[in-house]
């Protein structure tokens, strides 16, 4: 192979490179024709966009509440059991005890798993809690998802196809650039 074909193959991986990035780059910029969307969806849009940025506010504090009142939960249980095992009774009678709660709370981290398809994590019972009460708000306010999400489809500009990359203009570059 000679000193001029090494440059000829590095160049051309530099064009393809650049290619690449160029395609990269163009798929994130939207059509100027096609980002019109009419004044009165995008209107309608924003006002779904509050009413679920509302909901999905109010959902949250009802989780965070109820994640916070689960560690509460937790703490007294805890301090029971310090009371029962050091105070009140021993180890050989709170052993047992102390092996069944946690065998049903395995159980129900598993049933958990079972009903949602979820990793029973303090983050999938956040999400699935999170998803539950999301959807009880929806419904009590009147929220219309599928309306919402034919809006969000309309008004987003990630949706836009990008325009087609010339592919000429990249090889007369390549073709232009030839080291001997």
């Amino acid at each position: 192979m000679e000193f001029g074909s090494i440059g000829m193959i590095s160049c051309r991986c530099s064009v393809l490179i650049f290619l690449l990035v160029a395609k990269a780059v163009q798929g994130l910029l939207p059509a100027p024709e096609a980002t019109k969307v009419h004044d009165t969806v995008k209107k309608e849009f924003e006002e779904m966009e509050k009413k679920k940025l509302a909901i999905d506010s109010r959902a949250d504090t009802l989780v965070r509440r109820e994640l916070w009142g689960g560690l509460g939960f937790l703490m007294l249980q805890t301090m029971a059991f310090m009371r029962l095992t050091f105070w009140e009774l021993t180890w050989d009678v709170m052993e047992p005890i102390c092996f069944y709660f946690t065998s049903m709370y395995f159980m129900a981290g598993y049933t958990f798993f079972l009903r949602t398809s979820k990793e029973p994590s303090f983050e999938g019972f956040y999400q699935a809690r999170f998803m539950s009460k999301q959807k009880r708000l929806m419904k009590l306010h009147n929220f219309d998802i599928e309306r919402y999400n034919q809006l969000r489809d309309e008004c987003s500009p990630t949706t836009i196809t990008p325009p087609k990359f010339d592919l000429s203009i990249a090889l007369a570059f390549d073709k232009s650039s030839k080291h001997h």
